[in-house]
């Protein structure tokens, strides 16, 4: 029977319950375990889809085109099992489902309440498909105490009925602060958050406490008598360098262990090799990079946490440390290209919304112009085509329709807003309606025999996750390839995917968005390549640097 392991949080936000249950379902991976993670939402919203990236970070998309958080990225990041929609539902959508049905009259004039129709339905989101596992990780969002996450937690609480003891497992996440004035970490924090979960039915068989620094055996033995939860399942999980150095922390603590031994389940020993690979190259590069990321949403790290992590990864493969430098793209509009210089590589992501989008273009000049590596995602790539048009072809009003409804070279566009009927029936398909809505989840690219693109991925097909509306216009491009930019993948119904610009040491934008299939173990061959030239820039750079010295000294 699958085994399901509820992780809660208490005391404040933000403490990582994510990455500690991708960390922990790490652990069990390694030991031979067949593991999925399930997020459960506590907001209103269906999916975080329309929610703004100051908010709530970026929007993961899985396979199967579903936008959910990004804690989905840290499950991807830390196991090898792919999510899909069913892994992150949200109040919003438990509730939809519930009055769906009141409406088609399925309850049969029942009164529908909280418990148990709503519970009833989270429920069978947690158990939906999961057979298949030997272990399922189960993520309640928000903290103990809120009123929007009682409706989960009560029906966790159902569940360990149901199931049985044997094979639930609570875990809850909570904060030990440290008291600089008073010189000692405190508590009582936790204490009150376990009896808060205990008034609503649950008691906790394992806590992990997050603290600037590890704690000490006194107090580990005050919270296990506080909160009733055995001594050695109290387990600290102190600030690191690396979230990545997590699944070894908890190891070397047991953690693993105690969550076998209390399922009842058997397992061979872990094999963190990888893991301490991984966390080996962090700690011991060979080789630094500064790599400008120009965004919107630059004041708000996890906007870009697939992005950000991503680089990281490439860090690791290539032995190399990437400093990342987050520069908003309306800097650049108000104080200029030169925020850009010194910098090794540049990366333009994605994003909505016209704010921004002239010092992104010029961001993406000053990378052609003085031939700095440039990758462009998403946004990126809509950006690059913008650039080109409007200094090589002709069109200096070129933008996007998404910026400029009225631009007379509308080189990005809707779908809608540049096909025929007869060019619809052509490159989509007479039965196609995909034209103007948003094309999100895993498609596939075709690379052109010796590109660039085919370089760095080693094949010519491959295939890669979307989320974006507008589209390259097909109808304008021939003038822009006639001017020397080249298209070096389309999708299969023949829309722009990757671009580059020939007689550049590194300058490719892609339409889809390859951070969400990067991971610290096996990196992404584009990000890989990408740092690589970096490496490439940074050495010419320094040697040239090196020789207006010695020219300025008099030094032949």
């Amino acid at each position: 029977m699958t085994r399901y392991i509820f992780v809660t949080g208490g005391v404040v936000s933000s403490l990582g319950k994510g990455i500690a249950a991708a960390s922990l379902a790490a652990l069990l991976e390694s030991r031979g375990l067949k593991v999925s993670l399930i997020k459960c939402d506590p907001y209103v919203n269906v999916d975080p889809g329309t929610m703004s990236p100051f908010q709530h970070g970026e929007v993961y998309v899985t396979e199967d085109g579903a936008e959910t958080d990004l804690d989905l990225g840290h499950y991807e990041r830390f196991v090898r099992t792919k999510t899909t929609q069913n892994n992150n539902f949200t109040t919003g959508r438990v509730y939809g489902k519930v009055i769906a049905r009141e409406r088609r009259g399925d309850y049969l004039g029942a009164t529908v309440q909280v418990i148990p129709h709503i519970t009833d339905e989270i429920k069978h989101c947690i158990l939906q498909g999961n057979d298949k596992y030997d272990v399922v990780l189960v993520e309640i969002g928000g903290t103990v105490g809120d009123i929007e996450s009682l409706p989960f937690l009560e029906a966790i609480r159902q569940l360990r009925m149901e199931l049985g003891f044997s094979n639930t497992l609570f875990i809850h996440l909570t904060l030990v602060p440290y008291i600089p004035t008073a010189g000692e970490i405190k508590t009582k924090p936790t204490q009150h958050s376990v009896k808060e979960l205990r008034s609503i039915g649950i008691q906790p068989d394992i806590l992990i406490c997050r603290s600037q620094q590890a704690l000490k055996d006194s107090d580990r033995k005050k919270i296990a008598l506080f909160t009733n939860v055995e001594e050695r399942a109290v387990i600290a999980s102190q600030d690191m360098s690396s979230i990545y150095e997590i699944p070894m922390l908890l190891h070397a603590q047991g953690l693993d262990d105690i969550v076998l031994e209390k399922l009842g389940l058997s397992a061979r020993s872990a094999d963190l090799s990888d893991w301490q690979q991984v966390v080996s190259r962090l700690q011991n590069p060979k080789a630094e990079v500064q790599i400008a990321m120009v965004g919107k949403y630059v004041n708000f790290a996890d906007a870009y946490k697939s992005l950000s992590e991503a680089l990281i990864h490439a860090g690791v493969q290539t032995e190399t440390r990437v400093k990342i430098v987050y520069i908003d793209s309306e800097r650049i509009e108000n104080e200029g290209v030169q925020l850009l210089e010194g910098m090794d590589a540049i990366l333009v992501p994605g994003g909505f919304g016209s704010r921004g989008i002239e010092g992104k273009i010029k961001t993406a000049e000053y990378a052609r112009v003085h031939q700095i590596p440039y990758l462009g995602i998403c946004l990126g790539l809509q950006i690059a085509v913008i650039e080109y048009a409007r200094h090589f072809a002709n069109m200096p009003k070129a933008n996007s329709t998404e910026f400029d409804i009225n631009t007379p070279s509308p080189v990005i566009a809707l779908v809608t807003e540049w096909m025929t009927d007869q060019g619809t029936k052509e490159i989509r398909g007479e039965s196609s309606h995909l034209g103007g809505t948003m094309r999100l989840g895993a498609q596939k690219s075709l690379l052109i025999a010796g590109s660039l693109a085919a370089k760095v991925y080693g094949k010519e097909v491959i295939t890669e996750r979307h989320r974006h509306r507008y589209e390259v216009n097909n109808y304008l491009l021939p003038a822009l390839e006639e001017k020397g930019l080249k298209v070096s993948g389309r999708s299969v119904d023949g829309l722009v995917e990757v671009i580059e610009i020939p007689n550049h040491p590194w300058f490719l934008a892609c339409q889809f968005h390859p951070e969400f299939t990067s991971s610290p173990r096996d990196g992404h061959p584009l990000f890989t390549h990408f740092v690589q030239a970096a490496l490439k820039q940074c050495a010419m750079t320094h040697r040239t640097h090196e020789k207006i010295q010695k020219t300025q000294t008099g030094v032949s």
